[in-house]
């Protein structure tokens, strides 16, 4: 589930060539995650690197992630779940 997650978050990235000549990838729904490289096939494994990153970030600070091609990572939590210490 996870690889396909990021696989539809990848499918949403943008592209394109900065005045220096490298490239810089984003995902419009996944702000502040980007990605660059000296060619495209690097800018996408940075991009892809970010996206994970981007999501364990999130996951860790309770904040949702969207859903992608209908993916729904998001955990709903209830009051009554909680851990117990022993």
């Amino acid at each position: 589930m996870l690889t396909d997650y990021i696989t539809a978050t990848m499918n949403e990235a943008h592209y394109e060539v900065m005045e220096d000549g490298r490239f810089f990838g984003s995902i419009p729904s996944c702000k502040g995650c980007w990605g660059e490289g000296a060619q495209l096939e690097e800018c996408r494994q940075d991009l892809c690197d970010a996206v994970e990153s981007w999501m364990l970030h999130r996951i860790r600070r309770g904040m949702e992630l969207p859903i992608m091609a209908g993916i729904d990572l998001n955990v709903p939590v209830t009051q009554n779940e909680y851990a117990e210490a022993n």
